[in-house]
């Protein structure tokens, strides 16, 4: 038995999540992903009206609320059998694709660069840009005052970060103009869907929030500014970190885990034309759906929703007795946090008894992003660099589209709402699942009416993907199983752990607790 290391909680990612893994010769060789908070939603929407749905989904999380309240509407599509008006599938798309595109350069700059960046090295730029002179000059200020924060406290720099002053000084100016930039972006995804955040304006058949055409015109002055921020900051800054400092990290494919991957439809082109494409939000999707299994470079096959299970054999909730897993459909949401043996409060999601990463690098394989396809062809492989580079090729294919969709918009001037419900009444039996896939990956809600009322509700979010723990079979999860093989020469500074836990994009928390298996002393790293 190696030595163990515990980070509790995983820092900048949103939620409570804490990482164990054993370390010998310096190689993570066994590892748990456990989630410590409970997720009690499904419970709450027993015996609601259905429509409440996307409104109470929606709060399950603040950073990507707008997926859950789409993903939900599309269910409720699906069992209302409801139409959605062309102007309703476009205003979903473009609630999503704005929320997509701040999501991932927001997790680049705030979430994850600091695990590349040796930031004291600000303090010795020697340029003549005035701007990154003042960030110099304010970094030397804070450091006389030991008030680096939020940059420090922070893991000690490694051989993998960048150290040139003039890079680190001007990806800290990126880092401060991409606050800016999320700040005029949520002026706009205010504009587009009335409030931010927990907009209220999807529902089934379609969406209530009406912009005006001037209100178009001026988002879409506010989305060109996204555009360019993507296309002239953004993404030149994650190849260079990626090709330079990072390609070591990245030809040795630092936590690529179980290699297969799975995503979902998102952003459909067509309005529905049956009862099954209403589960999806229509037709012809910009990316489409698939699973890979075995390998990245294995062809990928269409998705069968109905080879989804979810185990809790180590997770802290029961299943009637002598079940083992259970379709979403027919899941159980009953806590026990004494259970023997478990360990998370998550669930751990199978397809075909597979687990499946999903995210921005199961959509760039399943859709064979060229510039993917083309690193991987040069020496890539999948793992933590390249989930950075699809998020940056996404931002950039979403946000020209968004462009195309507001046009749309614009020429149909939204008359009146745009919803195919109308007076249509609410089932008194049905079933229906919608699916849709969120900045951080695959997300399936499901639905059973009776009497019409919410009889059951299940959710499968990409996290629970991800870090889902061991399955029945002793199976582990996406997050454990990229940990196997990670380099931890100094047990005292777990860089890589977080830097691959990060690179799924959990979201925010605020201290690391490590430790000593030796001494049990508590080591605290406060990283923000």
């Amino acid at each position: 038995m190696g030595q163990r290391i515990i980070v509790d909680p995983i820092t900048r990612i949103e939620g409570h999540l804490k990482i164990e893994v054993e370390v010998e010769n310096g190689i993570v060789t066994n590892a748990w992903s456990s989630g410590n908070m409970a997720r009690g939603v499904e419970v709450l929407l027993q015996d609601k009206d259905p429509r409440d749905a996307p409104y109470i989904t929606s709060r399950i999380c603040g950073v990507c609320e707008g997926v859950h309240a789409i993903a939900s509407s599309f269910c409720l599509d699906n069992a209302f059998d409801v139409d959605v008006p062309e102007a309703g599938r476009l205003m979903r798309n473009l609630y999503c694709s704005a929320q997509y595109i701040t999501d991932h350069y927001i997790h680049f700059y705030i979430l994850s660069a600091l695990d590349y960046l040796d930031i004291m090295a600000v303090a010795d730029y020697a340029g003549n840009d005035a701007g990154l002179l003042a960030i110099r000059d304010k970094i030397r200020y804070l450091a006389s005052k030991n008030d680096l924060s939020p940059f420090t406290p922070r893991y000690e720099p490694d051989e993998y970060c960048v150290n040139d002053p003039e890079t680190v000084t001007t990806l800290v100016s990126h880092y401060i103009k991409a606050i800016e930039a999320k700040a005029r972006s949520s002026k706009m995804r205010a504009m587009i869907t009335g409030v931010q955040p927990h907009f209220n304006s999807t529902m089934v058949g379609g969406c209530t929030a009406t912009p005006t055409v001037e209100q178009l015109r001026e988002i879409k002055q506010i989305w060109q500014q996204e555009i360019d921020f993507v296309n002239n900051v953004y993404i030149p800054d994650v190849i260079a970190v990626g090709t330079g400092p990072l390609l070591p990290l990245a030809t040795m494919g630092l936590g690529g885990g179980t290699q297969n991957y799975l995503c979902y439809p998102m952003f459909p082109q067509n309005d529905s034309s049956s009862t099954a494409d209403r589960s999806f939000g229509g037709r012809n999707h910009m990316f489409k759906g698939g699973a890979i299994i075995g390998g990245a470079l294995n062809p990928a096959e269409d998705v069968d929703y109905s080879k989804i299970t979810e185990s809790v054999e180590y997770s802290w909730y029961d299943y009637p007795d002598g079940v083992d897993s259970l379709h979403p459909s027919e899941g159980v949401t009953e806590l026990n946090p004494r259970k023997d043996e478990a360990y998370s409060f998550v669930k751990a999601p199978r397809y075909k008894g597979q687990p499946m990463e999903v995210g921005p690098l199961a959509r760039g394989l399943v859709n064979q992003y060229p510039g993917l396809m083309a690193l991987i062809e040069a020496g890539v492989k999948p793992g933590a660099v390249a989930r950075h580079y699809c998020r940056a090729v996404e931002s950039q294919q979403i946000g020209e589209a968004g462009l195309a969709w507001i046009d749309r918009l614009t020429e149909l001037a939204l008359p009146g709402t745009v919803v195919g419900m109308k007076d249509k009444p609410v089932p008194k039996s049905a079933e229906g699942f919608g699916v849709w896939d969120a900045p951080r990956g695959g997300l399936g809600h499901w639905i059973q009416i009776e009497h019409g009322r919410t009889k059951n509700y299940q959710i499968v979010v990409p996290s629970t993907w991800n870090a889902s723990p061991r399955d029945e079979n002793g199976v582990m999860g996406q997050y454990e199983s990229s940990l196997i093989g990670c380099p931890v020469p100094d047990t005292n500074n777990p860089i890589n752990i977080v830097r691959i836990i990060r690179s799924f994009d959990p979201c925010l928390a605020c201290a690391i607790h490590v430790i000593d298996p030796e001494s049990n002393n508590i080591k605290v790293h406060k990283v923000v």
